[in-house]
């Protein structure tokens, strides 16, 4: 089996993250640039790309991570310019909130791709440049986990990437390669913004999580940062649930 030692290389871990600009993403972009990581940041928004690159110094790529071929790409300019790849994330995601008879055929088809493609192609393009093992850090939702009313869509591509993880971290186990993922509740993040600040919505969704409240970016990033540390070198194939214990747990 290879694995990589980080402690011997001269500069921090080189992770691409993928989804830089969202909530989680941006916000797992400044802890790990605080840590020293070398990092690429990629997204679809070029600005907002600009603007991260201006608060961290990192390297951004602008590409749309349902097009595996610009997935490819940027994985590709991670190693040109570092040598190597350590870890990859792919915090790429969407929020649809309809119940099946009422999600059209294009609400369907963005949801897998954003949700279950983008990941399909960080999984794919991360394990076709990992020479020494490495990291792939994947997002899944508590939706996925447990049965929550108007999120067929997005809970069956999340489920996707529950399996994806799973498959992977068995594949690439002796290339020294850990796929784990993360499963979190209802974040407050940009994309949820319509939940977040909507009082009533905000009020039910409080009462869901047996911690009485909801998820900061910054709880999920941790837990993706954990699992990105060299340091969890025995970690794969995990489904690590950051949802407040919405998944697992009833409140009183």
């Amino acid at each position: 089996m290879i694995q990589s030692d980080f402690s011997k290389q001269e500069s921090g871990p080189v992770v691409v993250v993928l989804g830089a600009t969202g909530g989680i993403g941006s916000a797992l972009c400044g802890r790990l640039a605080a840590k020293g990581y070398a990092l690429i940041a990629g997204a679809r928004n070029e600005e907002k790309l600009n603007s991260l690159a201006e608060e961290t110094g990192i390297e951004v790529f602008k590409l749309d991570a349902t097009q595996p071929d610009q997935v490819d790409s940027c994985i590709t300019r991670a190693v040109d310019l570092y040598g190597r790849i350590d870890g990859v994330a792919n915090c790429v995601g969407s929020l649809l909130l309809k119940p099946a008879h009422l999600t059209t055929e294009t609400e369907w088809e963005a949801t897998l791709a954003v949700n279950l493609g983008s990941a399909f192609a960080t999984v794919r393009a991360a394990a076709r440049a990992m020479k020494q093992g490495g990291s792939i850090v994947l997002v899944s939702s508590a939706a996925a986990r447990v049965g929550l009313a108007n999120h067929e869509a997005i809970a069956a591509a999340k489920a996707g990437v529950i399996g994806l993880t799973l498959s992977a971290a068995a594949t690439y186990a002796p290339r020294g390669i850990r796929v784990n993922c993360v499963a979190p509740g209802l974040v407050r993040t940009p994309l949820t913004s319509r939940i977040t600040e909507n009082e009533a919505a905000l009020k039910g969704s409080l009462a869901m999580h047996a911690l009485g409240r909801i998820g900061e970016a910054s709880d999920v990033a941790s837990a993706m940062e954990w699992l990105l540390d060299p340091a969890q070198a025995w970690v794969t194939g995990q489904v690590i649930g950051v949802d407040g214990g919405l998944a697992s747990l009833r409140p009183r």
